[in-house]
């Protein structure tokens, strides 16, 4: 058995019209958010034996506000693969784990992540946490997937079970979506 962790990032700030989508930082509500997620995932007991992640912006910066609330600091293998990844991709990135730790957590971006979760999970009706994922799967949530497989050489479509979601607004109503902007 492996497990995934996957890690939206948090909500980015878009004021900067000239910036470009990759250096994109974390708005207030974003910061709040990974801190929020951060908490709640130490909260929970997890523990990952490796980290991977998008080097974009606001990934990192998701990254560096979760660990703050988390309380300790990780090794970040920084992977520009996972920069607006399809969910092929990411599941090519997964396949490719040299030394098959148990689990590992995946920080990076919409569709890839929420396409990833559609791929591994069977949509056979088994999973209520999936439907929640097709209604949306918002910035800085963090989702669970156990996979039915021995090394991540052998991960494949619908080998997996989505176990835990999380989405901020679950932690607290404030970090949810506006009414208005």
């Amino acid at each position: 058995m492996k497990t995934i962790a996957l890690f939206r990032h948090a909500k980015s700030d878009w004021s900067d019209a000239r910036a470009r989508d990759f250096d994109r930082p974390l708005n207030e509500r974003g910061q709040l958010g990974a801190r929020a997620m951060g908490a709640y995932i130490k909260a929970s007991g997890r523990q990952f034996d490796r980290m991977i992640a998008s080097p974009a912006v606001r990934a990192a910066e998701t990254v560096e506000e979760a660990s703050k609330a988390w309380g300790c600091t990780f090794k970040v293998e920084w992977d520009r693969r996972i920069y607006l990844a399809s969910s092929a991709t990411l599941l090519d990135l997964l396949k490719e784990l040299e030394g098959d730790p148990a689990s590992v957590l995946m920080v990076g971006h919409n569709p890839g992540l929420e396409d990833l979760i559609f791929d591994l999970v069977p949509d056979d009706g088994s999973s209520p946490l999936r439907d929640v994922v097709e209604q949306k799967f918002p910035t800085a949530t963090f989702a669970v997937i156990e996979l039915d497989v021995e090394r991540w050489a052998d991960v494949t479509e619908g080998c997996g079970k989505l176990v835990e979601l999380m989405r901020p607004r679950d932690l607290d109503p404030a970090l949810g979506p506006s009414l208005v902007d």
